[in-house]
């Protein structure tokens, strides 16, 4: 079965420095039919303003994962960590007993557009951490490529694994499912059809009692695919 929700249907926000859309119910957007899809709790899609970001705020108990569509950002956190993340790269955060953080756009006349992903924790007061790996293009090119999970090259502390896969105009990559998992579709650039089913930039899809999933690129695109328990 497979649940399209379309970019459109999506919660919104926008202020004069930051266009946003929301997935899932997220701070005073409220979808009593889009809370959450399984572990998988935030999936906002920012574009954030050339100069412009968010102030430093807190957060706990969450597996907080950014993406980059687009642009760079700027990660600044209380336990030291500084960095500049760009597309390719995967940023990590585990809140876990609580950390302080920013996020701001350091260019002058780009801006910065990106994916905020959330996972609820395997449990609640881990140590915080920080990680962030950068994925060579080739090795997402034409196939879903692992790059986050309790055991991936991004580690989640969480029965959860993440892949993208770089797609051209006429490429295809699939994915199996293991019994009793599901998926989460999220098309970040371009547009492709799922098991058949068309999906463009933006929209979502939920995939459960599937035992495969076959994505076809109609143009340029880039996926990203959860695989949860």
């Amino acid at each position: 079965m497979i649940q399209i929700r379309k970019s459109e249907d999506r919660g919104a926000n926008k202020l004069s420095w930051l266009d946003t859309k929301f997935t899932f119910s997220f701070d005073q957007f409220w979808d009593p039919d889009h809370v959450q899809f399984r572990s998988l709790r935030v999936l906002n899609e920012d574009k954030v303003a050339p100069g412009q970001g968010f102030g430093m705020h807190p957060h706990r108990d969450m597996e907080i994962l950014t993406w980059m569509l687009g642009g760079s950002l700027e990660h600044r956190d209380s336990m030291g960590s500084g960095a500049v993340i760009r597309p390719g790269e995967l940023q990590h955060m585990s809140a876990g007993t609580g950390v302080m953080h920013s996020e701001f756009n350091p260019s002058k006349n780009e801006t910065a557009h990106l994916l905020q992903i959330w996972l609820l924790p395997e449990r609640q007061g881990l140590k915080p951490q920080y990680e962030q790996l950068a994925f060579p293009d080739k090795d997402l090119r034409g196939q879903f490529h692992f790059v986050a999970g309790p055991k991936g090259p991004v580690t989640i502390h969480q029965d959860a694994n993440l892949y993208i896969a770089r797609l051209a105009r006429g490429e295809e990559a699939s994915h199996r499912f293991a019994s009793g998992r599901h998926g989460w579709l999220q098309v970040g650039h371009g547009s492709v059809t799922v098991n058949g089913t068309p999906l463009t930039q933006g929209d979502g899809a939920a995939i459960s009692h599937e035992d495969e999933v076959k994505v076809a690129a109609t143009a340029q695109s880039e996926v990203l695919l959860f695989d949860l328990a």
